[in-house]
């Protein structure tokens, strides 16, 4: 339709059950207006630039939501019940978002919804109906919502930029010459604007000498729009192209410079129309007072810094073509990001509509600032440290661990939006309109997370999120979703350290509580599955030994300053996780609890005999002490052989979550133990199948020696090569190659820590054998033994063994790896009666 019967500048006509968008790609020479029936049209129109500008699309988001529930499902009666109704909104809500990434008012009002859509839903006697109902009228507020924040935030941006400006000495008389780039106005909100809206607040104050508006190239949203805009107010103004912007600084003709924002993250980094940074950086060279204005549904304070911001990256045609004619030559490439960023170090002041956001050194406070107006949550265990010592204010409070503004559990189908809606993950799976022939399997095998394989005809993508609760046990047992941010950091640390055995990260979300990595496809397997299967690895233990001395060596004081160390330490806090190993690991399997679980009857009386067993209980104990006590290096903290996936070549170390700083036998250990319970499951699956085990057993056995002593060896060799300028445990002046007897110290420190160590490691190595015959988590190599009792025979052995190993430790002829592993084939070989 036309818009002979509207305002030019009504971006969006609503009424219940219809929608309708100008579209401003006609702009400035027709006014039409198009029809948004359901929500694939609302996405397409979005992605095609009908409608743009953040505060704009968010509204559009929701109210074609609104239109789709009341006009396309009969406002709830095509439902037949509350969950599908639920699943139906929240799937639709994560494809509207696919359509502009970048802009995080799409995504807030998304979320918004969500939340709204939670709550109908467990109200008592909700019914489709009111769920809906709910919905749609919570979409209808958005318009007049962002009316009057727009209005709000003119108010107080005229004040700031009068200030600045003043400040510097500069305007005419008291008015301001201000220049805005891309379109901010009535037609990229519901209306009167946020960066345009200042603009619009000064000029009904009458302190408007005059505005500059860019033609913001390459889509002319300046040119088209906000030259629309100025002329049909009636306000004095100059279109300029965008590389005269420094120009026209250097004149003096601009006195403040004001732009709106697709995003700002916790530092004051933004994103904005391609363009806007070198903006700041000119506004910076000159003295000119640079502003975002944008509202709190812009500023998205789960992101650290600028550089974790998705940029969206437009059609090469958008450069290459004008009014469908060629215009570039052939074979020329094309970069056409849609925005850039601005740092925060080169803005004045960012303009919400509840005020301006505070600085603190020099800083913006974002994070504080959307504490204390209730509008984010910090999540559990994130430090002053981790980002700003200013935001420890917004720290979460209450019982359990505190969800990230924004969570939500993805499954099946929305995962593959949630990939699709950022381009640096979407690249990698296939091209975003072919989203709907992508495949998704949940792989996850552990206890706590999900874990998706996402496949499209470009590649594939590994996404793993922590949900706030323990997986095996549901919403009765909650767990602190920072151990995602655990395990993204750690990756980072291993990775730089042994980047050969460590998968490539590509993503983490805070908010989500999720990481993308790099898949590990076939015929790369889970350890533990390929043992089970009879499978041996030939690089496994030269792998393994590897990757033990690089991440403990140079995470561990003997490469790092104390001051370096203890930072480490504070980084890798990681005390719910850790609560937890002490619990299912150090403490449970000796005493009576609800978790425990082992083969009964079968085991009952082996059970009730380790939990009524002294010297085991002390020994645990003294473990746990060690376990709390002795921060050594940064720890991988599950290193089973389900955190493990092979090839015959290849070896990749996964699943980093429970990383602390912590004792260095913790690491080693829980490999070697998880190794010798392949090796006591081996008779269990020999009688199952029928065939011979004995080769497995004997490559199982060396693998254990040949991981202990090729980690020794390279642990060493790491140690006296950093000898002359290693860390603070052994300075340079005792152990140095110039210290007087320094290489002889240096060899006697070495074996004493060896000798500690190995002593550590099987006691600890104890204790992960009982764990998992006696504890929660077991593992499948022995209960995929399918006769019980043939499974108890094995499980009965291991367990005496790991009784042994726990509470004699390094004594009583298990004082070296060799002398272990021939106590384990004796063990085995014993009866089981």
């Amino acid at each position: 339709m036309t818009g002979e019967a509207v305002s030019a500048l009504q971006a969006i006509i609503y009424s219940r059950g219809r929608l309708q968008l100008l579209d401003q790609r006609l702009l400035p020479f027709q006014t039409v207006y198009l029809d948004v029936p359901d929500v694939k049209a609302a996405w397409t129109q979005i992605r095609d630039m009908v409608v743009r500008g953040a505060p704009a699309i968010g509204c559009t988001g929701a109210l074609a939501m609104a239109v789709e529930l009341h006009a396309n499902k009969g406002a709830g009666k095509d439902f037949s019940s509350v969950e599908e109704t639920v699943q139906f909104i929240n799937a639709t809500l994560d494809y509207l978002v696919t359509s502009r990434p970048t802009a995080v008012n799409l995504a807030d009002a998304a979320n918004k919804l969500r939340a709204v859509t939670a709550s109908a839903s467990a109200a008592p006697a909700a019914t489709p109906l009111s769920v809906c109902g709910a919905v749609i009228e919570a979409a209808e507020a958005f318009l007049a919502d962002d009316i009057a924040a727009n209005k709000a935030m003119g108010a107080y941006g005229a004040d700031a930029l009068l200030a600045a400006a003043k400040a510097r000495g500069r305007g005419v008389g008291g008015r301001l010459r201000v220049l805005t780039h891309c379109n901010t106005g009535s037609l990229a909100t519901a209306g009167f604007g946020t960066a345009l809206g200042v603009i619009r607040a000064l000029h009904e104050r009458g302190l408007l000498e005059h505005a500059f508006c860019t033609e913001t190239r390459p889509y002319n949203q300046g040119a088209r729009l906000t030259a629309f805009e100025l002329a049909h107010d009636g306000l004095p103004a100059t279109l300029i192209c965008d590389s005269a912007a420094a120009a026209l600084m250097g004149t003096g003709q601009v006195d403040a410079v004001v732009v709106g924002a697709d995003r700002v993250v916790a530092n004051g980094d933004t994103a904005n129309k391609i363009g806007t940074q070198s903006l700041s950086i000119a506004a910076a060279h000159y003295g000119v007072p640079f502003f975002i204005a944008a509202p709190t549904t812009t500023l998205d304070p789960a992101l650290p810094s600028g550089e974790h911001i998705v940029i969206e990256q437009r059609t090469h045609e958008e450069l290459t073509h004008f009014r469908g004619q060629r215009v570039a030559a052939e074979g020329v490439g094309v970069w056409n990001p849609s925005f850039d960023v601005a740092p925060g170090a080169l803005i004045e002041g960012i303009i919400t509509e509840k005020g301006m956001v505070p600085k603190q050194d020099g800083a913006f406070q974002v994070r504080s600032f959307m504490a204390q107006l209730g509008l984010w949550a910090q999540p559990a265990g994130h430090s002053a440290a981790a980002d700003h010592a200013a935001d420890a204010v917004a720290s979460g409070s209450g019982s359990g661990p505190a969800v990230p503004r924004g969570f939500r559990a993805l499954d099946l189908e929305s995962v593959k939006h949630y990939v699709a809606a950022r381009p640096g993950l979407q690249q990698r799976v296939g091209p975003a309109d072919s989203v709907e022939s992508w495949s998704v399997r949940e792989v996850g095998d552990g206890n706590i997370n999900f874990v998706f394989i996402v496949e499209g005809p470009s590649g594939s993508l590994c996404i793993k999120q922590a949900l706030p609760y323990v997986r095996c046990v549901g919403e009765d047992w909650p767990l602190t979703q920072d151990r995602c941010r655990i395990e993204a950091e750690a990756l980072g640390e291993e990775a730089a350290v042994c980047p050969a055995h460590v998968p490539a990260l590509y993503l983490y979300d805070p908010a989500m509580a999720l990481i993308a990595m790099h898949f590990l496809a076939p015929p790369h397997i889970i350890l533990r599955r390929g043992l089970i299967a009879g499978a041996t690895y030939p690089a496994l233990a030269a792998h393994l030994a590897d990757f033990l001395a690089a991440t403990l060596f140079h995470t561990s004081a003997l490469k790092l300053s104390t001051t370096a160390f203890r930072q480490k330490i504070a980084q890798f806090t990681n005390d719910e996780m850790c609560r937890l190993t002490e619990q299912v690991i150090l403490t449970e399997p000796y005493i009576t609890a609800k978790n425990n679980r082992w083969t009964s009857p079968q085991l009952d009386a082996d059970v009730a005999a380790l939990q009524s067993d002294v010297a085991a209980r002390v020994a645990v104990s003294e473990l746990k002490s060690l376990f709390i006590g002795r921060p050594q290096a940064l720890l991988h903290g599950d290193l089973h052989t389900g955190s493990i996936m092979v090839t015959d070549t290849e070896t990749a170390v996964i699943d980093p979550e429970f990383a602390f700083v912590g004792p260095m036998a913790f690491d080693v250990a829980k490999i070697l133990a998880n190794l010798l319970l392949a090796y006591f499951s081996t008779d269990g699956h020999e009688a199952a199948s029928g065939q011979s085990r004995e080769a497995q057993r004997a490559w199982l056995l060396s693998c254990m020696r040949d991981i202990w002593s090729g980690f020794t060896s390279a642990f060493c060799r790491l140690w006296s090569e950093h000898a002359a300028a290693g860390g603070d445990l052994y300075p340079a002046a005792l152990v140095g190659p110039e210290a007087p007897a320094g290489p002889a110290t240096l060899a006697a420190c070495q074996a004493a820590f060896l000798e500690g160590l190995w002593g550590e490691t099987v006691s600890f190595m104890g204790a992960f054998v009982i764990r998992r015959l006696v504890g929660i988590a077991h593992v499948a190599d022995m209960d995929s033994i399918a006769d019980p009792d043939t499974r108890a025979a094995c499980e009965r052995r291991a367990l005496r063994f790991g009784r042994r190993m726990l509470v004699e430790g390094s004594r009583s002829g298990l004082g070296s790896v060799a002398a272990l592993t021939e106590a384990a084939e004796a063990a085995r070989a014993a009866p089981s009666s």
